[in-house]
C-alpha cells in the first residue's frame, strides 16, 4: 500500500484543502492519505475556529483517512518546530511513503537547494546569519536576509529576484522546513509538492470558491453576529458542503467561531498574576521581554489592545500570541526544550479514522516508533514522565479552549479525556 501525508490545520476546511488533498492522491499514487492536524491551538498563536475533533471529521468527511494530532507544544511553534514536530510523526508511524504540501514555487528542487542550507548551516551562512540578528530586526528578517546573501554568493543558478520569492512565500518556508526535517532524521519520505492555486495564505480578501483560510475567517467573524450566531450560506461558495454543514452545527450549539478575543479576561487575569520569573519560562520570550509583557498586560483591557503594546519591530505580533497563548494552555520554556531534547513529540494521538484509516492502524501497531494513542484517558498516568506531561499540557489547551465556547453546556473540563476518536 502506498500511503502520503499531509500537515494541515483546517481552519476550517475548505475548498483549497479539498484540491490539495486530492492531487496529493493523484501526485503520489496514494492508497490513503495521513493528516496530521493542529489541534485546538494553531501555528499563528490563536485557537481554531472550531475544536479538533470538528476539523478531524471535516476531513475525514473530504477524503482523509487518518487524521493525527500535532500537540499544542508544537503546533503553536515557528515554522521550524512545527514543521519538525509534523515530519516526526509522519517518520515515527513507519508507513508514510511522501509528504504533499502545498507551495507557492511548485517545484521541490529549490526548496531542496535552500533546506540543505539550514540543515547542515555552512560557515558563512551562520556568519551572515549572527550579523543580520545584531542589527536588531526579527529572527524571521534576519533568517531571510542571511540566505538571500548566502544563496547570492554560492548558487549561482538562483538569482536574487528568484531566492526572494522562494524565501518570502510562507507555503515556500513550511516546504523547506518540512524538508529540512526530513533530511535531519534520515527519512525514507520522499517530499512532493502541489503549487497553491488560490491567493496568498494570508489575504484577507475572499477571492471565489477558492479563498484562504484567513479571508474565510474573516467573513465568518465579521458576519457571525447579524445572523444570529448562526453561519452565512455565503460560505457554501468557499467550504465543501460537509465542512459547512459541520460549522453550523458547531455554530448552532454555540462551540464556535472560537476567537482570540473570547480569552482577553482570562488571558490579563494570569499574566497580572504571573511573576517574572514565571515569564521568562514562556516560548519565545527573552531579551527582557517578560518586562514589557507584564507592563502591557497590567495596562491593558483587551487582547488587542495587550498585543499592540507588546509588539515591536523585533518581537512580531505572531511571535507575542504564540507566547501569550503558551500562558493560556500553561506551557513553559523548559517544557519545550525538554520535549525538544528527547526527539520531539512523544506519542501519535489519532482525532480519527474511516475504514481505511483503520487499516492503516493495524499496520502501524507493528511499525511505529511511538505508541499510538486512540484512548487519551488510558494514558493519562503513563509510567513516561515526557508522554504524561505532553499529555498534561494538551488536557490543559483543552480546558482553555473550551472556555471561549458561548455555552456554558460546553465548558466542562477533562474533555481531552472523554472526547471519543472521530469514526466515518
Amino acid at each position: 500500500m502506498r500511503v502520503a501525508g499531509i500537515v494541515a490545520e483546517y481552519n476550517p476546511f475548505h475548498n483549497g484543502h479539498l484540491y490539495h488533498l486530492n492531487r496529493t492522491r493523484e501526485l503520489c499514487s496514494a492508497d490513503y492519505v495521513v493528516c496530521v492536524m493542529s489541534g485546538n491551538f494553531i501555528q499563528r498563536g490563536e485557537p481554531a475556529i472550531v475544536n479538533k475533533w470538528a476539523r478531524a471529521k471535516m476531513a475525514l468527511l473530504s477524503g482523509a483517512d487518518l487524521v493525527l494530532e500535532l500537540p499544542v507544544v508544537y503546533a503553536m511553534a515557528s515554522a521550524e518546530f512545527f514543521a519538525w514536530g509534523a515530519v516526526k510523526i509522519l517518520d515515527s508511524i513507519g508507513v508514510v511513503d511522501n509528504i504533499c504540501f502545498g507551495s507557492e514555487c511548485g517545484e521541490v528542487a529549490p526548496l531542496e537547494a535552500v533546506a540543505d542550507i539550514l540543515a547542515f548551516e555552512p560557515d558563512l551562512y551562520k556568519e551572515l546569519l549572527r550579523e543580520k540578528i545584531g542589527m536588531g530586526i526579527s529572527y524571521p528578517s534576519a533568517r531571510e536576509e542571511a540566505l538571500k546573501q548566502y544563496c547570492s554568493q554560492t548558487m549561482h543558478t538562483f538569482d536574487a529576484a528568484s531566492i526572494e520569492e522562494i524565501i518570502g512565500s510562507p507555503n515556500n518556508i513550511l516546504g523547506i522546513e518540512y524538508i529540512k526535517a526530513l533530511k535531519k532524521l534520515n527519512s525514507k519520505i520522499k517530499p512532493v509538492t502541489v503549487k497553491r492555486i488560490c491567493n496568498s495564505y494570508n489575504s484577507e480578501e475572499l477571492t471565489g470558491a477558492i479563498s484562504s483560510a484567513t479571508s474565510i475567517r474573516k467573513h465568518i467573524y465579521e458576519t457571525i453576529d447579524s445572523k444570529n450566531g448562526c453561519i452565512d450560506v455565503e460560505n457554501h461558495e468557499f467550504l465543501p458542503e460537509t465542512s459547512f454543514n459541520i460549522l453550523a452545527e458547531e455554530f448552532q450549539n454555540q462551540r464556535g467561531p472560537v476567537s482570540y478575543n473570547n480569552f482577553s479576561d482570562i488571558l490579563l487575569s494570569i499574566i497580572r498574576k504571573m511573576t517574572l520569573e514565571e515569564l521568562k519560562d514562556v516560548p519565545y520570550v527573552s531579551e527582557g521581554l517578560e518586562n514589557r509583557i507584564k507592563d502591557a498586560a497590567n495596562n491593558s483591557g483587551s487582547f488587542d489592545g495587550l498585543l499592540d503594546k507588546i509588539t515591536t519591530k523585533r518581537y512580531t505580533g505572531t511571535r507575542i500570541k504564540r507566547s501569550l497563548f503558551s500562558i493560556l494552555a500553561g506551557i513553559k520554556k523548559s517544557d519545550f526544550e525538554w520535549f525538544n531534547a528527547n526527539g520531539g513529540p512523544q506519542y501519535i494521538r489519532v482525532l480519527g479514522f474511516n475504514e481505511n484509516g483503520k487499516q492503516i492502524l493495524a499496520h502501524a501497531k507493528k511499525t511505529s516508533q511511538l505508541p499510538i494513542i486512540v484512548k487519551a484517558a488510558s494514558f493519562k498516568n503513563s509510567d513516561n514522565p515526557l508522554i504524561r506531561r505532553m499529555l498534561e499540557i494538551e488536557s490543559a489547551a483543552t480546558d482553555m479552549y473550551v472556555l471561549g465556547y458561548r455555552n456554558p453546556e460546553f465548558k466542562k473540563a477533562g474533555q481531552e479525556f472523554t472526547q471519543n476518536v472521530i469514526r466515518v
